[in-house]
């Protein structure tokens, strides 16, 4: 709880630094220091436990799968949480930023992930989302989204001062529809992307955005495994 409370506070510090071309060296780094704070330890050789460290730790394959799950703020699987988190990122990142490819389409993920959605999960169908939570490699989910990272942190180190306050190419919104990343009924999505700038995209989907699902996850795990205990321990009272 500490940890996630410093992260927001060094959000905050990000929002304020991140726009002023004299503090650009410094807003890269607390990017990337936030950034990695919000991907597994490896990608980064950080010492201190990530929010996705914490997430994995103990975390079992049917907690990881179960949909619906009964929490009141979703009832999305945590599969569908890391995956839909992988996916805006990548998008956002790769696509709108960048200009590049995606790094989906990189090395076969699809075929390793054992699925063929390349949408953002967005107004997803609740059958697709079941389909999805059964059906998804774990392990493969898991590196395609240290590939997903590891690139963001490249494409962010590589742009100059008074880049973060370019806007975002109207060229590169039809590139999401060209390419399947976002659903026709997800236009809203599309639409709210276009008005942002760079330092937009870097604040929300590749940060801000991870935190609030990752910490969606951990309460999901937090209470199915609170569930499975104490239903282990009605049973055994005789």
């Amino acid at each position: 709880m500490k940890q996630r409370r410093q992260w927001n506070e060094n959000h905050k510090r990000l929002k304020e630094i991140i726009l002023k071309t004299e503090e650009h060296s410094k807003a890269v780094q607390l990017f990337l220091n936030q950034h990695s704070l919000l991907h597994s330890s490896s990608i980064s050789q950080m010492v201190h436990e990530t929010l996705e460290d914490k997430l994995m730790k103990n975390l079992d394959e049917t907690t990881f799968r179960q949909f619906p799950v009964p929490n009141p703020d979703t009832k999305n699987s945590i599969a569908w949480h890391l995956w839909h988190i992988a996916r805006i990122e990548d998008m956002t990142m790769n696509l709108l930023v960048a200009d590049e490819q995606q790094v989906l389409y990189s090395a076969n993920w699809l075929e390793k992930m054992n699925i063929s959605f390349t949408h953002s999960g967005n107004d997803m169908p609740e059958e697709d989302i079941a389909i999805l939570s059964s059906r998804i490699d774990i392990h493969s989910l898991l590196a395609y989204r240290a590939a997903v990272g590891i690139q963001t942190q490249k494409v962010i180190s590589s742009l100059k001062p008074g880049q973060f306050k370019i806007q975002v190419d109207q060229n590169r919104i039809t590139r999401l529809f060209d390419e399947k990343a976002v659903l026709p009924n997800s236009r809203w999505l599309a639409e709210y992307w276009s008005k942002k700038n760079i330092a937009g995209l870097m604040l929300m989907p590749a940060t801000r955005h991870i935190f609030l699902h990752l910490n969606k996850c951990v309460r999901i795990k937090e209470k199915l495994h609170k569930q499975t205990k104490k239903l282990i321990l009605m049973k055994s009272v005789p």
